[in-house]
């Protein structure tokens, strides 16, 4: 081998050993973002089921709205994923405040 060059297998575990290390931050972060909206969804429905006031549900349902939307943004859920769940929230916190009538 001649002197300052690298073979190209020392060159692949390399990349291999690099992409393990940025995989491993991704994982975490992305741990992290996923936490924070099931987080933001939980605040929603403590909101309902301890009978806040009114524009104390509707302003926690807006933040959960903006969380979910800016995780699909990130690429950490689907946007329909998301969609499905605001729908859902959606639904519970209008029969909260009194806007749709029960079944």
């Amino acid at each position: 081998m001649a002197e300052g060059k690298v073979s190209t297998a020392i060159l692949k575990k390399r990349r291999r050993m690099k992409n393990i290390r940025n995989s491993e931050r991704k994982r975490v972060v992305n741990a992290m973002r996923r936490s924070r909206m099931r987080t933001f969804v939980s605040k929603v429905m403590k909101a309902i089921a301890d009978s806040k006031p009114k524009d104390e549900i509707i302003k926690s349902f807006s933040e959960m709205q903006k969380e979910l939307m800016r995780g699909v943004a990130k690429r950490i859920i689907h946007k329909n994923t998301a969609s499905r769940k605001i729908s859902r929230v959606c639904h519970k916190v209008k029969v909260a405040i009194g806007e749709v009538v029960q079944k």
